[in-house]
């Protein structure tokens, strides 16, 4: 387990103004910081495009302070952009975005105190036999202290930053205008469906009474799971904004890039194997593949799972659209591929040859990587680099762009994470054998 983190910190801006100046701020900055990066080009003899003057390492620093700052919704949109993007990313870009996946800044004890006298009242320390008011994770939405039952049991206890909650609505939109004033979204492009699915994921992960019935709803489907644990939910010790559960050991499953390659091979097959089930048979499905989400526990070799604020309901549709497109790709039927992507909102009318010929060609791409024989290495770099180079020419024309399902945005979300965790584990696992137990 790694050290508790630092107690000192910030405290979270709770009013609407206190944010939204902090945003300006943020707006003036940038817009300074591309002012600057133009004068130099321009004195240099170049003519400078918006996109080099906007992603420029002191501009992407300063959002990212800025955010991480402010926690919330904001930080975690942020995070969501910048989830281990492998090859896709340039390396300079990578590590400074790497700044909103590390912890947050966490409450002062002064703010902290106040928060849980609010919710468990002002003798609030009776209840546990201890508690550590220095967290062990801060993150964009909560932070986390060790604490003790009457009775001894160990306690992970997820205490949310004030306001959080009533901030969410304010932030989404003042990221989106960020974005849309970057030129970084195409003006076609309607984000209002988008800013509607963000606002009420974020709801639903600031609500911790339903992230506790999430958490005992995996807790039952895993229960005897020899592969994966759950921490127990404890609702006497919970709040909508309190969420309490056993503590569970374990090390950060990005730290075993050390271990033995059968090892490895084998965490991430049943990480891939869990997806499969979660969209397959359980219709209930985990969406956030950061990964600190997932620890694993070498004295029992069993995965550990946390964090299910951004657990969804698959419905029997969604799980059938994507077994047609699982299927396509296994049978190397270009057909059944097009009417799966139609189906998924990708195709319409409008959509041009060209556009629907790099579709199919980044589908045979796929194609190759499940049908090749025996195990497919995602350590070896040449695939994504290839799907990289067909994902920028199909992105480039950005008049095709459209606005899927939102139920798949949550899936694909997971599905992403899930080939990333086995890329840093420079896994191979046989996809042919995982995904024909489900097809």
């Amino acid at each position: 387990m790694k050290p508790p983190i630092p107690r000192s910190g910030s405290a979270v801006p709770t009013g609407r103004l206190s944010r939204l100046s902090r945003f300006g701020g943020l707006a003036a900055g940038v817009a300074g910081g591309m002012i600057g990066e133009g004068a130099r080009q321009l004195a240099s003899g170049k003519r400078p495009a918006m996109g080099d003057l906007l992603l420029t390492p002191g501009n992407i620093v300063r959002v990212t302070d800025r955010l991480a700052k402010l926690r919330g919704a904001a930080m975690k949109l942020g995070q969501l952009v910048s989830l281990d993007s492998g090859e896709l990313l340039p390396p300079e870009l990578s590590e400074i975005l790497a700044r909103l996946r590390a912890d947050a800044e966490p409450m002062p004890d002064r703010q902290l105190g106040a928060v849980l006298a609010a919710e468990w009242g002002p003798d609030w320390k009776s209840k546990l036999s201890a508690f550590d008011a220095r967290p062990i994770a801060a993150a964009s939405i909560g932070q986390v202290h060790r604490g003790r039952t009457r009775d001894g049991r160990p306690l992970a206890i997820k205490v949310q930053y004030p306001g959080i909650a009533k901030s969410i609505d304010s932030d989404v939109d003042n990221v989106a205008t960020l974005l849309r004033l970057s030129g970084l979204v195409p003006k076609q492009l309607d984000l209002a469906p988008l800013l509607t699915i963000a606002k009420a994921q974020l709801r639903e992960e600031a609500d911790y009474g339903r992230e506790g019935a999430c958490l005992a709803r995996f807790g039952e489907v895993l229960a005897g799971d020899p592969h994966f644990h759950v921490p127990d939910f404890l609702p006497e010790l919970s709040t909508p904004t309190i969420l309490t559960m056993t503590y569970a050991a374990g090390v950060p499953i990005e730290s075993l890039t050390d271990c033995p390659q059968a090892e490895r091979d084998a965490i991430a097959g049943r990480m891939l194997d869990l997806v499969l089930r979660e969209l397959f048979e359980f219709g209930l499905m985990q969406t956030d593949p950061n990964l600190a989400n997932y620890r694993y526990d070498a004295e029992t070799g069993k995965i550990v799972l946390l964090d299910f604020g951004a657990t969804r309901e698959i419905s029997p549709d969604i799980a059938d659209l994507y077994r047609q497109m699982l299927r396509a790709v296994r049978d190397n039927d270009r057909a059944a591929a097009l009417g799966a992507l139609e189906a998924f909102g990708l195709f319409d009318a409008g959509t041009t040859a060209a556009h629907r010929d790099e579709v199919l060609a980044l589908f045979d791409m796929s194609v190759g990587m499940l049908l090749q024989e025996g195990t497919f290495d995602f350590g070896d770099a040449s695939w994504i680099k290839s799907m990289r180079g067909r994902g920028i020419a199909l992105a480039s024309d950005r008049t095709m762009w459209r606005v899927p399902p939102a139920e798949t945005l949550f899936v694909q979300r997971k599905l992403g994470g899930s080939y990333w965790l086995a890329a840093r584990l420079k896994a191979r696992v046989d996809l042919r054998a995982l995904l024909d137990r489900y097809l």
